[in-house]
């Protein structure tokens, strides 16, 4: 390496006895015939001459820039401090560790790894762990609470007012019909099997659709969290109302992969057993496919888990989106898994939580037998203990829909970030300076 003036190198020998510290070149003997006269050049920077009859230049460089010659100092000016012992923090060393005076003192006195993330929004830019990823999630919905609440309580009002009236309605009457009846015909039978699936077909479409618009909305408010602009819900709506429909389409697509997949995993078991087969080795194989089924299909779930973020943010069509998760994912599954189940305990755990007290406000509130709650009694609720429970679903809803839906945001970003250095194209974006506020020091683990 070549050394600068006023720079020593790491694991250089120290100075010889009666040397500036700040010298780095061998010291020379030299004749009082050899010095240099008037007209010879000035000796360089960090050579040795003699400690009596220095000729110096007449242009000489700044104060303060480079160490003094070997020999006496100049006049007028102190000896530099000696070096630091070692890589320590000597003063005024490059990163504190070389010793050395000179420019280099503004470096600071220590090595405090790389500089900080830019941090324009709730997350620095740069590849980011868990805890952040979670922290992001519950900071957008905090920097931003009027827009996202306000989203999470619409759809929540409205699905858990579908179940309330559809529970009301319909599963109370068939509970009435058949478990509570015990001379009850086929007739009757099959009209309440037709009841149940027009109720619960009923409540699953609303909440698809509502779910989905929620995604799409909280999608496009997370995007714009990281990068620090503010959007209300009519912003994100004209937003991501035009792939709202591609959206629909994904769901549908991967519900369809999701059960075609544990479908085709039992279909062996169902073939042995429509053709007369031993109904032992028959239920075997099919439990056994089902079962695999279900853990191919949970592989594919999570190889398209971030497909919908790409679909929002990169304006994708539905196959192309897929792809794109796949590509994001490619050997971080585990890792996208870990975050997933993570955040699914969460909001369950939170969830359940809001929601219990409630259920058991309003068992003593109506006076239900409190079977019903674990689904040993009649299945008959009263209109009161189901306005109670629906407002504690209603709450929990309300606040585990925009950290479900942040995370999946989060984490596709941050995956673009390992993958594709997403990082910078996003303090382009935006205005962030190098210098901006963020969390200093190594990535973190994940």
């Amino acid at each position: 390496m070549t050394d600068t003036p006023g720079w020593a190198s790491p694991g250089s020998a120290p100075p010889p006895e009666g040397r500036e510290p700040g010298a780095s070149g061998p010291a020379e003997p030299a004749d009082a015939a050899d010095r240099p006269g008037p007209t010879e050049p000035a000796p360089q920077p960090g050579t040795a001459s003699p400690s009596q009859g220095v000729k110096w230049s007449k242009q000489q460089p700044p104060a303060g820039q480079w160490s003094t010659p070997t020999g006496a100092p100049a006049p007028q000016q102190a000896p530099p401090p000696p070096p630091g012992p070692g890589w320590g923090g000597g003063p005024g060393g490059h990163g504190g560790g070389y010793g050395a005076p000179g420019p280099y003192a503004a470096w600071g006195g220590g090595w405090g790894g790389p500089p900080p993330a830019a941090k324009p929004g709730v997350i620095p830019l740069r590849p980011l762990g868990v805890g952040e990823i979670l922290d992001g999630a519950v900071s957008t919905m905090r920097t931003h609470w009027r827009t996202v609440l306000g989203i999470s309580l619409a759809v929540a009002l409205l699905v858990e007012t579908t179940l309330v009236l559809v529970q009301g309605f319909l599963m109370n009457d068939i509970g009435q019909t058949t478990l509570d009846n015990p001379n009850a015909g086929p007739d009757d039978v099959l009209r309440a099997l037709r009841d149940s699936m027009i109720g619960t077909g009923l409540v699953t479409v609303i909440s698809t659709v509502a779910v989905i618009i929620a995604t799409a909305l909280l999608t496009t408010i997370t995007s714009r969290a990281v990068l620090g602009r503010p959007v209300n819900a009519g912003e994100a709506w004209r937003e991501a109302r035009p792939q709202i429909p591609r959206l629909f389409g994904l769901l549908v697509l991967l519900g369809l992969i999701f059960f075609g997949t544990v479908l085709a995993g039992a279909l062996p078991g169902i073939l042995v057993l429509a053709g007369g087969g031993s109904d032992g080795a028959a239920a075997a194989l099919l439990v056994l496919g089902v079962l695999a089924g279900i853990v191919v299909a949970g592989w594919l779930m999570i190889r398209f888990y971030l497909a919908t973020p790409a679909l929002m943010l990169e304006r994708q069509g539905i196959v192309k989106s897929m792809s794109r998760s796949a590509k994001l994912v490619r050997g971080s599954w585990w890792r996208v898994f870990g975050i997933a189940l993570l955040t699914g305990l969460i909001t369950n755990i939170v969830a359940s939580l809001v929601a219990i007290p409630f259920a058991l406000i309003g068992a003593v509130a109506s006076g239900d037998d409190m079977s019903n709650l674990f689904g040993a009694g009649s299945g008959h609720f009263s209109w009161t203990f189901l306005i109670v429970r629906g407002i504690g679903s209603l709450i929990g809803t309300t606040i585990t829909l925009p950290i479900s839906a942040g995370v999946t945001v989060l984490l596709y970003i941050d995956q673009r970030i390992r993958r594709e250095a997403l990082d910078l194209e996003l303090t382009r974006a935006s205005g962030a300076q190098a210098s901006a506020t963020g969390a200093a020091g190594p990535v973190p683990g994940s």
